[in-house]
This record gives C-alpha cells, sequence and structure tokens, in this order.
C-alpha cells in the first residue's frame, strides 16, 4: 500500500476515535505549503543537469516544522508527502514544540561526485532559504544525506541570513551539532524497546533479536542491544544477510561492515536470503531500512513476538491486521523511531542557547522523553481501548488538533 494512502488511513481512524469535528480533520491533513524546485548544476565534465527537489512543509501549529531530506531516486511528492504527515504527529507524540516536514532531491547520490553533490545542495539551499528558518522549517538529514550535507545547507543559508547554525539540526559537532545525535534513533529504539518489554514483564537480556537493515539505525540499535544483553541473531543490509542462532558478534561485524560496505561475506554468521530475514525465528524484529516491507504476503510467516518500527512505515495496514490477530505486539514508527528528531530538537535547543551539552545529558534527556512518550501512548490506548499504533496516532492527533483550535485555526 502507497505511504500517503496508509499513513492518511491512519490519521483518519485516529479523528473518528477522537471525534474530531470534519472540517477540523480536513484542516489537519492539507498540508501548509508544497514546494518544487528545478535544480540544475554543471558537472564535473563540464556538462548541466537538471534534478527535481521537493519540501511539504505539513503543519506549524505547535512550533517550527521539522523533517529530514533525502537524496534517493525515487523521492516523489506522495511519498515525500506521507512522511512530512508522519513527522507531524511524530514530533507530536514525542512531546516537542514543532510540527511536521520532509523534502528531498530525486537523485543517486552513489552516481555523483562530492563537488557535485555539494553543488547540488547549494542551488535546492538558495531555492527554498527564504521558506526554510530557525522558527519556521528546520532540515535535517535522511536518506542518502549526512552530517556533511547540513553543513553546506547551513553555510548557504548563512550566506542569506547571517551565521545561523540552529537552520538545521544532524550537523557536524565542529559547527554545532550535537553530541549523541548519530546514535539518537538507534539509542531510541533501545529505550522504546526496553519500555514494551518492561511492560510485559521482560528485559533486553537474553531476547533474541533480528535486525533488517543496517545502517545508521540499525548498526546503532544492534550495538547498544548486545550492550545490553540482547542476542542478535540474524542482520541484513542492501549487500545481504546473515544468522548466527549463538548470536552474532555485533564489534566484529560493525568493523567488518565498516570495511567491506556491508554485512555480506562476514565469516561470524551463515549467509541467508535476504528476503527471509522478516521470518527468521526470534523474540523481536526491528526493522530498520525501508518502507512496506512487512505486508500481506509475508505476515502470516513473520515468528517475532514483538516488532520494533525503527523504519517509516515498514509495515502495512493488511499486515497490521494479520499479525494482531497471531497477537504480536507492534511498536509503531512515530513512536519508536523518535530518539532521532528528540536529539534534534535538543541541538536546536542549544544552538539558540549557544550553550552545549555533554553526552550523557543528551542521552539521559533521550531517555526521559522515550520513557515519557510510551506511558502517554499507553494512557491513550487505554482510554480508546486500541493498540499502540492507533493509541500513538491519537496521541499526536490530538495534541495538533489542539493546539490549532486554541490558535484559533480551525476553519
Amino acid at each position: 500500500m502507497n505511504a500517503l494512502v496508509a499513513t492518511n488511513r491512519n490519521f483518519k481512524l485516529a479523528a473518528r476515535l477522537l471525534g474530531l469535528d470534519s472540517k477540523l480533520e480536513k484542516s489537519l491533513l492539507i498540508p501548509f505549503r508544497e514546494i518544487k524546485v528545478e535544480c540544475t548544476i554543471p558537472k564535473d565534465d563540464g556538462s548541466l543537469a537538471s534534478f527535481v527537489g521537493f519540501r511539504v512543509q505539513h503543519d506549524n501549529a505547535r512550533g517550527p516544522m521539522k523533517g529530514g531530506i533525502r537524496y534517493h531516486p525515487e523521492v516523489d511528492p506522495d511519498e515525500v508527502n506521507a512522511l512530512a504527515q508522519l513527522m507531524t504527529w511524530k514530533t507530536a507524540v514525542a512531546n516537542i514544540p514543532y510540527g511536521g516536514a520532509k523534502g528531498g532531491i530525486g537523485c543517486d547520490p552513489g552516481e555523483l561526485s562530492i563537488s557535485e553533490l555539494e553543488r547540488l545542495t547549494r542551488v535546492f539551499t538558495q531555492k527554498i532559504h527564504d521558506l526554510i528558518g530557525i522558527h519556521t522549517d528546520v532540515p535535517a538529514p535522511d536518506m542518502g544525506t549526512g552530517p556533511q550535507t547540513m553543513a553546506w545547507i547551513l553555510d548557504e543559508y548563512s550566506k542569506f541570513h547571517g551565521y545561523s547554525p540552529a537552520v538545521v539540526t544532524g550537523k557536524p559537532t565542529d559547527l554545532g551539532g550535537s553530541l549523541g545525535r548519530d546514535a539518537a534513533t538507534g539509542r531510541g529504539v533501545l529505550f522504546a524497546t526496553e519500555a514494551l518489554l518492561n511492560e510485559h514483564g521482560k528485559s533486553i537480556s537474553g531476547q533474541r533479536f533480528v535486525i533488517q537493515g543496517f545502517g545508521n539505525v540499525g548498526s546503532w540499535a544492534a550495538q547498544l542491544i548486545s550492550e545490553n544483553g540482547g542476542k542478535i541473531v540474524a542482520v541484513s543490509d542492501i549487500t545481504g544477510a546473515i544468522k548466527n542462532t549463538k548470536g552474532i558478534d555485533i564489534p566484529r561485524l560493525l568493523k567488518h561492515a565498516k570495511e567491506h560496505r556491508g554485512v555480506r561475506d562476514f565469516d561470524g554468521g551463515d549467509p541467508i536470503d535476504p528476503k527471509s530475514i522478516l521470518v527468521e525465528d526470534c523474540d523481536i524484529l526491528i526493522p530498520a531500512a525501508l518502507g512496506g516491507v512487512i505486508n500481506r504476503e509475508n505476515a502470516n510467516e513473520v515468528k517475532a513476538k514483538f516488532i520494533i518500527e525503527a523504519a517509516n512505515h515498514p509495515t502495512d495496514p493488511e499486515a497490521d491486521e494479520i499479525l494482531s490477530k497471531k497477537g504480536a505486539v507492534i511498536l509503531p514508527d512515530i513512536y519508536a523511531n523518535s530518539g532521532g528528531v528528540t536529539v534534534s530538537y535538543f541541538e536546536w535547543v542549544q544552538n539558540i542557547q549557544g550553550f552545549m551539552w555533554d553526552e550523557e545529558k543528551v542521552n539521559n534527556e533521550l531517555k526521559n522523553y522515550m520513557t515519557k512518550g510510551f506511558k502517554d501512548v499507553k494512557e491513550m490506548c487505554k482510554t480508546h481501548n486500541c493498540d499502540l499504533r492507533m493509541g500513538a496516532f491519537t496521541l499526536g492527533v490530538n495534541r495538533v488538533a489542539r493546539a490549532t483550535v486554541l490558535r484559533g485555526w480551525e476553519a
């Protein structure tokens, strides 16, 4: 199912549970602004290349809009719209003073040189600089972008508006980035998993985990879970998949993945078909790659008792229903992977104050937010007699709806 269709469906179910007025419901769904720009750059060989850039600003009732910028060949308006809307609900669930946005450029960053990527980023920033800002819309890294991309955006934006470190988050620490930001989404996944397992009288220690995706989020989650006594029995990424029922040596795998650009050919486990990773025998499954990977085709085969959505929209609504009937518990993405945007908020606060925190403070504050977030979601589950996904959606939508009404914006 298309990500936008699925997100709209979940929103409408939450709006019905909350009993929202139809006019308010409609105004919450319509994006604040959609931006589409042409970005033409000279390539290293002197030829010109054109790319299309997007920024969807979904909602700013609770504060400046916030969301990543991805560089990927399949960036399209529907996907960007869905992810911008998800950011609105995610920031509300995390209870940080932001709304939602998302952006991207349709390109393959692997086929562009560093200097071409820099030129592309600067042209994109020139086209949108008057539509983003410290108190308007604060971009961050996403798929295909990282701290260096944010450094270029910061520099280009500052040419127009003066030095403004708070205009982007996920920056290098030398330019005002926060300590702990790199690990934040993965660490948030750890705290979210701990909160869920505590509810069921369990702990991380001794549980068997499968992690699909070994990029930034998956690798940090794997490292932190193994440090806390969890046993990671299978891992996959775009290069391949490996399995070891006795538990994979994660420090060794991290070293191998860095040296060989992936998990393939790691000698500490047996190679398996990457397509089978989601249906491997385990206690806890963590999809940390692309959206829509758990669907009606494979949901019946999923063996995990708990599914922690570290990726955005990894489970289709049809799969949700199948898994619920099987008794699997799904911790939804708009709560489970909110650690990244929460530490981005801490970075923004530090930049505005001009006062940096140490890493221990960042991690302790993140744990407080994730623990409180889980309690808030559970409260909504009790109030509306619903599962965790609807608990998170009703929590997020209700907070945004209240802010919209209080500001006098309802139709």
